[in-house]
């Protein structure tokens, strides 16, 4: 009875050994996806995963690399991620998608905001995107012409608009194009203010305010965004109203914004992200344009600043702050 108990033991093991590693063996093959730069926005990605079946630490895994706002670390944190390996990696804007572009030409890459992918080299086309990038673009048909009319309706005195640009951001020749053909259809002239690093931001918007602007607009471009509350305090001081791209400038104190939601476009990129794991290439992913756009208004930056909202854009919008 003794051998007995101990051959059924033994045997009891020798299964139980397997599955404990295999066990182990799968745990240790859970998706791992790389994120640069991690912040309050990627809550929207990881809520899209888990709406997905996702739940961070038992079926998938999350990188994070940081560049501790320094741009010239983007390289090295989308190269890290790239030599773990992780499965996909998962850029905000032109500049980490940039990187993660030059740290792999294997591992898929999903992009989130981007401005123009295709004139910044990502994909071939938004159809058909070719290589190991897909994802989605802040940019709709006629988005800047939207926001200029928007910026004249609540502004009516609006003649001559101010453009932050960054000329080392790909996408934004896009933008100046854009802004360019909106400006002569609706009879505005655009002043084109381009900054590429921090120290370029007080002579490129005192000599801005030697041109006389009446009014101000910018993109969501990660460097410049760094510095909003900068920009936002300059524009306050110097009583100009300001027509941002995201939602969360507003907030953050001003006066409106017209785009694409971004934590919209977080969230749609779950399902790149998904189909990706689940073994569609990036290939074979359209580029999805924005389907979500949000009006934002911001009473207290209005009052600051001297306007009287007109009442038919307080109707269009999607949120005013009182």
């Amino acid at each position: 009875m003794r051998r007995r108990a101990f051959i059924t033991l033994l045997g009891g093991a020798a299964v139980a050994w397997p599955l404990a590693a295999r066990a182990q063996q799968s745990a240790s093959k859970i998706p791992r996806i790389g994120i640069i730069d991690p912040g309050a926005m990627w809550d929207h990605l990881r809520q899209g995963l888990r709406d997905l079946g996702y739940v961070e630490g038992r079926n998938i895994a999350i990188e994070y690399r940081s560049t501790e706002e320094t741009p010239d670390r983007l390289v090295a944190a989308a190269t890290e991620l790239a030599q773990l390996p992780v499965d996909v990696i998962v850029s905000f804007g032109s500049p980490a998608t940039q990187a993660a572009k030059q740290a792999t030409t294997t591992i898929p890459i999903v992009m989130v905001a981007i401005g123009d992918p295709v004139r910044a080299g990502f994909v071939a086309s938004l159809a058909h995107p070719g290589g190991n990038i897909t994802g989605n673009t802040i940019l709709g048909p006629e988005v800047a012409a939207k926001r200029l009319q928007l910026l004249k309706l609540a502004v009516p005195t609006v003649l001559r608009v101010a453009f932050l640009w960054n000329p080392d951001n790909p996408s934004h020749a896009a933008y100046l194009d854009e802004w360019k053909a909106a400006a002569q259809a609706l009879g505005a002239e655009m002043l084109f203010v381009a900054v590429r690093s921090s120290d370029e931001f007080d002579s490129a918007f005192a000599a801005m305010m030697r041109e006389r602007p009446d009014a101000f607009t910018m993109t969501a471009d990660v460097p410049h965004q760094l510095h909003i509350g900068w920009i936002i305090d300059f524009l306050a001081r110097n009583r100009l109203p300001g027509m941002y791209q995201v939602r969360e400038n507003v907030v953050a104190g001003g006066l409106m914004s017209y785009g694409a939601s971004v934590p919209d476009l977080y969230r749609r990129a779950a399902a790149y992200v998904h189909k990706i794991l689940q073994g569609t290439r990036p290939a074979d992913l359209r580029v999805e344009q924005p389907t979500k756009f949000d009006l934002a208004v911001n009473l207290k930056t209005a009052k600051a600043l001297g306007l009287t909202i007109p009442e038919p854009f307080l109707l269009l919008a999607d949120q005013v702050i009182e």
